[in-house]
């Protein structure tokens, strides 16, 4: 499925985030742990110099649930990151999926351990994300299927969206948070 959305760094608190998004309607909190493999022997399945990561293969744990993931990013003339496809499905045991992983030479690149406010408005998936190590982030995603010519008016209105909550939010970012954790890594070691 195509995702179309925004994410952003926050500068607000916790505590005042949740109070605006309380307007919306809450689908509760859930701790979910991401865990993104590299193949060594497979260059799509790198990140480039900079960090960027073009597709990634994820292994997901929510709610005593695996999910297994390959997303593949995509990225405008000036390097955009316009949307991705993403192709998910659930799996048996988290620990048994991880070490057949392993043991077919994916080697792990970063985990991204991250609480999620999850709310909803008739168009829109709103998640507020605190992620260990990295911080606050809104996440706002399209609800909808959109079609290939909408996306960037699709993006504008969610820009326009967020704007809308009067928050203070960093720019928008042109990277996931798997992509920030390893630039942020990369920082602590130089």
């Amino acid at each position: 499925m195509k995702e179309i959305e925004i994410l952003v760094e926050l500068k607000d608190s916790k505590e005042k985030t949740l109070r605006v998004l309380e307007q919306f309607t809450s689908l509760g909190v859930k701790r979910i742990l991401d865990i993104y493999f590299y193949d060594p022997l497979r260059e799509e399945l790198q990140p480039e110099v900079g960090g960027r990561l073009r597709r990634c293969l994820r292994l997901r744990e929510k709610e005593g649930k695996a999910f297994i993931a390959y997303k593949i990013d995509y990225f405008d003339n000036n390097d955009q990151w316009t949307y991705s496809d993403e192709h998910e499905t659930s799996v048996g045991n988290f620990e048994t999926i991880l070490h057949i992983l392993e043991n077919l030479g994916f080697q792990e690149l970063i985990r991204i351990d991250n609480e999620k406010h999850t709310f909803s408005t008739p168009g829109y998936e709103i998640v507020f994300e605190d992620v260990k190590n990295l911080g606050f982030f809104l996440e706002v995603e399209k609800l909808h299927e959109v079609a290939d010519s909408e996306v960037t008016k699709t993006k504008e209105e969610i820009r326009k969206f967020i704007r809308g909550l009067g928050l203070q939010t960093n720019a928008e970012l042109n990277a996931g948070k798997p992509e920030l954790m390893i630039k942020k890594k990369k920082t602590k070691h130089l």
